[in-house]
């Protein structure tokens, strides 16, 4: 290559020279000439043959990125949830199957011929630190805006639930909560009976929001589920459970992500 480039550079130089030799003579036929094998010189030239057996090299972007990958699994493998053995407490009605590489966890029992299971998705997560330009709204809110919002609670952490109670071939029961540390939200209710057709299942009515029902008939729902087993017991553990697998899924999904762009 440094021949090449010599060359290069010289007839780069000698190429002006023989344009003005020939201008002065009237010889624009041979400057005309010289112009492309100038130009030809100066075109950059491939760095290997087009058939060239060397391996590729990795992309240096693709280097940065499997470098912060492990940076991130460093720091997740010295935080103290993901490997941590949940304790089950004392008379836990349920049966826990839980697979790696899953969302979810399902909970199971029975309960006088009736089968219960409980499905629990990842948590959603409240750190506790607010955006600035939200806590800068909320400063610069109205007074009156203050005495409003004096009795709300303060955002928590969060298990999404999807119970099911079937008693045999029978109707199913459905429920959609959303899981406090120490308290259930029943969000829909629904009951229906399989027939086979996708269809039809898709358009069954399904009760009216929640919300709208009866007080009293919202707290004997309420007392159902709990009798069966959906309690603060359940759902305090189920939260601290299920917080410690999304971290134990993270490391794993980061692992993965590592074994990818190490290839």
């Amino acid at each position: 290559m440094a021949l090449f480039a010599a060359a290069r550079r010289a007839a780069v130089s000698a190429a002006p020279l023989l344009l003005r030799a020939s201008a002065s003579s009237g010889a624009n036929r041979g400057a005309a000439l010289l112009r492309p094998l100038a130009a030809v010189a100066a075109r950059p030239q491939p760095r290997a043959m087009p058939f060239s057996s060397a391996p590729a090299t990795r992309p240096s972007s693709d280097a940065e990125l499997l470098s912060v990958i492990e940076s991130e699994i460093k720091y997740a493998e010295d935080c103290d949830d993901h490997d941590r053995v949940e304790e089950i407490p004392e008379n836990f009605p349920f049966k826990i199957t839980d697979e790696k590489g899953t969302n979810a966890v399902t909970l199971k029992r029975s309960y006088h011929g009736e089968q219960i299971e409980i499905v629990a998705h990842m948590p959603s997560l409240v750190t506790g630190d607010e955006p600035d330009h939200d806590r800068d709204d909320k400063e610069k809110g109205e007074e009156g805006d203050s005495d409003d919002d004096a009795g709300e609670k303060p955002p928590q952490s969060s298990v999404p639930l999807t119970v099911t109670i079937t008693k045999g071939d029978g109707p199913v029961l459905e429920f959609t909560c959303t899981a406090y540390p120490d308290e259930v939200l029943i969000d829909s209710l629904s009951v229906s009976q399989p027939s086979g057709d996708d269809e039809a299942d898709l358009i069954a009515y399904e009760g009216p929001d929640f919300n709208d029902l009866d007080e009293n008939l919202q707290r004997a729902f309420h007392k159902y589920l709990e009798l069966r087993g959906i309690s603060p017991l359940t759902t305090n553990f189920l939260h601290e459970y299920m917080i410690n697998k999304d971290s134990r899924e993270y490391l794993l999904w980061l692992r993965k992500m590592k074994d990818y762009f190490k290839q």
